[in-house]
């Protein structure tokens, strides 16, 4: 993915400008990772409910267990999603991302899959190598054995196996994959159906529950101790924190506006939501066998507001607030703050929107379908609003006297054409 440079230099260093009336960078930065600490500790909570609904599903397969099952996990996607702008910047947290959150997968590699997903791509030999219905895999000359299901299996053999990303064996949408199936629906209504019985071995469907039920278990076990692994890091003391506070004032303070530019442009605004827009292909939408799109790309919206305001409202007591960029900014240049916070609402308005309208009972790959004037120009005024808050992000940057930060690009936004060919 390239990046687009945004090269700023100031007129004088930061550690030159006057005293802030507000509060020190410190201060600042040590909300922005107490709101990192609670974001994870929120995810990991609400992952634990998770493993306790796909545990009571698979000793009782029924169509209310897989209902709460699939509840919890769209739950539990909500502080995640919100702690996404950690990515950018933290490169703890970029390093391990992948393991938690990889998209879009290849799930022909975990599972069956419906015979129009094909039976091979040329980039990728485990494309349906179906490791639940194979205890022995030959793929490209190499035999692996996949006899006992655990995450070792998952994590050090299956995850990114052949060196090609799409073959995402754990994280949130491998869950995903496994709770509700394969969407076979394209822009029209309907998500993944996945039958009940295909975790019930006494009458199941689909083959392999038993192997299902364990890669299941699995996958959900090895989200707990990465969740836990992040949780650690951003204590006090923990690798994370230490790592932003060896940066200095102006290296935290620019970590933090890396993050916010990068997810508000090159990743949300470009490869998540533009890229699909113009194929009108909904495998580029996030959530994609839940439909839960929207509420992800959502709450990414809601994780800038949240490290920008330095403040975070937590479903599980741990509400943070502190500290803020938005109080910095408005000690330098109070119109700029003005400006931000209304760029920020607008944004968050406009993620609003959609999300009513899904309410009406359209989804987000219903949206981004060709044909869809309407669904379109949604999803376009918020990718636009994305675009136009980077804008004012980018001013925050020059106006804090930071220099030569690097934002995620898009070829969708900084390329079109390319997309094409």
């Amino acid at each position: 993915m390239k990046r687009l440079r945004i090269a700023l230099l100031a007129a004088t260093a930061f550690a030159a400008a006057p005293a802030l009336a507000h509060e020190s960078p410190k201060e600042v930065l040590g909300t922005y990772g107490d709101i990192a600490q609670a974001g994870y500790a929120d995810s990991l909570e609400s992952a634990k409910l998770l493993q306790s609904a796909i545990d009571t599903l698979i000793a009782e397969p029924t169509e209310a267990n897989l209902a709460t099952a699939r509840s919890a996990w769209v739950a539990a996607r909500n502080p995640y999603q919100q702690t996404e702008v950690y990515r950018f910047g933290n490169a703890i947290v970029d390093n391990w991302e992948g393991r938690v959150n990889a998209w879009p997968l290849d799930e022909g590699l975990i599972d069956y899959v419906d015979a129009s997903y094909g039976t091979e791509a040329e980039e990728n030999d485990f494309y349906v190598a179906n490791v639940i219905a194979n205890p022995t895999l030959k793929v490209g000359g190499e035999t692996i054995d996949a006899t006992v299901i655990n995450a070792s299996l998952l994590q050090d053999t299956l995850q990114e196996a052949g060196e090609v990303e799409a073959n995402v064996a754990t994280g949130y949408h491998a869950i995903e994959f496994l709770l509700w199936g394969q969407d076979l629906n394209g822009t029209g209504p309907g998500a993944g159906n996945r039958p009940t019985t295909d975790f019930d071995t006494a009458n199941c469907t689909g083959g392999n529950c038993e192997r299902r039920s364990q890669y299941l278990k699995a996958a959900t076990d090895l989200l707990i101790s990465d969740l836990e692994e992040m949780v650690a890091a951003w204590a006090p003391g923990g690798a994370a924190r230490e790592d932003l506070g060896s940066k200095g004032d102006t290296g935290g303070l620019a970590t933090i506006l890396t993050g916010m530019g990068s997810l508000s442009y090159g990743e949300l605004a470009g490869e998540r939501m533009k890229l699909g827009l113009m194929l009108h292909d909904p495998e580029e939408e996030h959530d994609c066998f839940s439909d839960n799109t929207h509420m992800s790309h959502y709450n990414d919206v809601v994780g800038i507001r949240n490290v920008y305001f330095g403040t975070y409202k937590s479903d599980f007591g741990r509400d943070v607030s502190g500290a803020s960029l938005a109080h910095m900014v408005e000690d330098k240049d109070p119109a700029l703050a003005a400006e931000m916070k209304t760029k920020l609402d607008a944004t968050l308005a406009a993620f609003e929107a959609v999300n009513a309208r899904v309410a009406q009972g359209e989804a987000y790959d219903q949206l981004i379908g060709e044909g869809n004037a309407e669904g379109n120009a949604l999803v376009q005024a918020a990718i636009d609003a994305l675009v136009d808050q980077t804008t004012s992000i980018e001013r925050v940057v020059k106006v804090l006297g930071l220099d030569d930060i690097a934002f995620e690009g898009s070829d969708s936004l900084d390329n079109p054409t390319a997309v094409f060919q």
